[in-house]
């Protein structure tokens, strides 16, 4: 008797939806692994054209759209609320301006759930290889590969050793998650300025479980931030590693960003690009100062802290 093979489900938060959305419908709809069918959780109804979605969107999709209000909006707890919504056994997050790049990438996503660490721990979460788009700078194309190789990798607790903070590193730019599982480690944190993803990958690794890089899941997805943008990100990204101590203390980034620079630098040098390495110096200060400041920004006052991330709207309630 042929084995049932599990329902997907596709989760997207939307926020004024363009063109690379409806290219992510287009190629969600022929997937090899058929989706069940894609959840959107849409931010404010009014940036919501029907007639235009209705145009981009395939036939033979299933869809269900939920709308919030921005203040409703949370990285965490809004993925969570479509994670209720779903029925099915794999649950896909994504993001809707990752674009599959071929027709195998929920097959691949899936195939990876059948491996397990070297001591037989169970798959959580299957995170994917993102691709640059044709207009990414030569650095953040490099980048891209740094940190998206293409040799596949299960991380446990052994890999933290070797890995430091990357043996935690995932990404709902197209991340998969079994459910029953999901819901047995608590979800994603109701309330996070971004990182749900990491948050959720250390407790789960903590917990005796494995994340796999597949690098043969593909998306097209990279973005061109300038010096002030990449500061605010690492902003971000520190407040939400020093509200999780317990996942991220005694456990430094600082030494892979060095190694990121440094790298770069030398590939920029192979490739003759030495007129690039003054933007490489200048916006690695500006994510390292970003970072740092992040790191310690329960010293700040709020007026400074609102000018240095990239979502005010988390500071609300501060």
């Amino acid at each position: 008797m042929e084995e049932k093979k599990p329902l997907v489900d596709v989760i997207i938060p939307v926020y004024k939806p363009g063109k690379r959305f409806g290219h992510l419908l287009k190629m969600l709809a022929v997937q090899t692994w058929p989706v069940h069918q894609v959840i959107i959780i849409n931010t404010e109804k009014k940036y919501w054209n029907q007639d235009e979605i209705d145009r981009m969107m395939p036939e033979n999709l299933s869809v269900m759209v939920r709308h919030i209000s921005k203040e409703e909006f949370d990285h965490g707890a809004t993925r969570h609320m479509a994670m209720e919504l779903s029925e099915s056994d794999i649950a896909v997050c994504m993001t809707h301006d990752a674009v599959p790049a071929g027709k195998h990438l929920i097959e691949n996503l899936i195939r990876a759930f059948g491996q397990t660490g070297p001591a037989g721990e169970e798959v959580i979460q299957v995170y994917a290889r993102q691709l640059p788009n044709k207009d990414c700078g030569f650095i953040e194309r490099y980048t891209r590969s740094f940190n998206y190789p293409a040799s596949n990798r299960v991380k446990t607790k052994k890999d933290l050793e070797s890995l430091g903070i990357k043996t935690y590193f995932a990404s709902d730019v197209c991340c998969a998650y079994r459910r029953d599982l999901y819901f047995s480690q608590g979800g994603f944190i109701r309330r996070t300025i971004f990182n749900e993803d990491m948050i959720f990958a250390g407790k789960a690794i903590q917990s005796g479980y494995a994340v796999v890089y597949a690098a043969d899941a593909k998306v097209i997805h990279s973005h061109n931030y300038t010096c002030i943008e990449q500061f605010k990100r690492n902003f971000d990204l520190a407040v939400s590693q020093a509200d999780h101590p317990e996942i991220f203390a005694g456990i430094p980034s600082e030494s892979e960003g060095i190694r990121l620079v440094k790298t770069t630098a030398l590939y920029l040098l192979k490739k003759g690009r030495i007129w690039l390495l003054p933007d490489l110096i200048l916006k690695s200060g500006f994510k390292y100062l970003g970072y740092c400041m992040g790191k310690k920004y329960r010293r700040l006052p709020k007026a400074l802290i609102l000018r240095c991330t990239m979502n005010p709207r988390y500071w609300n309630a501060f």
